[in-house]
């Protein structure tokens, strides 16, 4: 059912292959403001969970359990997260938060890698365990509407992308070769909506 698909400069499998979809569907929705991206999120995120649990990148399939409950969380804040019936609106973090983010961060990563050095079977524990940190705050930015989600998301997607050659997970590399193309473009069309504010 999941048997190789072999393409002309790689192979997958189906599983992968769908993930591949409904994860560039999600942040082309999210690009747009459109808020059924969180509904592909949750998707996308189920069947990279169970891809990256073949792959032994159990900070990444663990990202994935966490990426749905705060895509659900994400879906009600674009909606109605003004706490006044209406949703979010596109705005900047102000320095404090900026630095709240980096501590998250880096918090994130010391606690994860060693845990992943600690109790599982990972070759790779450091550079999960930094990634998978800076997904989660790029995740909580994006739900939070906050335009430094897309730096963020740079940042960690050039990243996935090594990281990903190196599992032998090439198509998941291509997803996130294009995720930094499309994190440039959600980045340059967040900052020009005239309406963005330092929140």
């Amino acid at each position: 059912m999941n048997d190789p698909i072999v393409l002309p400069v790689f192979s997958t499998t189906p599983l992968e292959l769908v993930s591949f979809l409904l994860a560039m569907l999600t942040v082309v929705l999210d690009i747009r403001l459109v808020h059924w991206a969180w509904l592909f999120a949750i998707a996308s995120s189920a069947t990279y969970a169970v891809v990256f649990y073949g792959a032994r990148l159990y900070g990444d399939m663990g990202l994935q359990w966490v990426f749905i409950a705060t895509s659900a969380w994400g879906w009600y804040q674009w909606l109605r997260g003004r706490g006044t019936g209406t949703g979010l609106r596109v705005s900047r973090l102000t320095v404090a938060g900026r630095w709240w983010a980096l501590a998250a961060w880096a918090v994130g990563f010391v606690l994860l890698s060693l845990f992943l050095k600690s109790y599982t079977d990972t070759d790779v524990p450091y550079i999960d365990g930094f990634l998978t940190a800076g997904s989660l705050v790029g995740q909580l930015l994006l739900a939070r509407k906050k335009v430094e989600n897309w730096h963020v998301w740079i940042v960690v997607d050039l990243l996935y992308v090594g990281l990903y050659v190196y599992k032998d997970l090439m198509l998941t590399a291509v997803l996130y070769a294009l995720f930094v193309v499309l994190a440039c473009v959600g980045l340059r069309a967040w900052n020009r909506r005239p309406d963005v504010a330092v929140v």
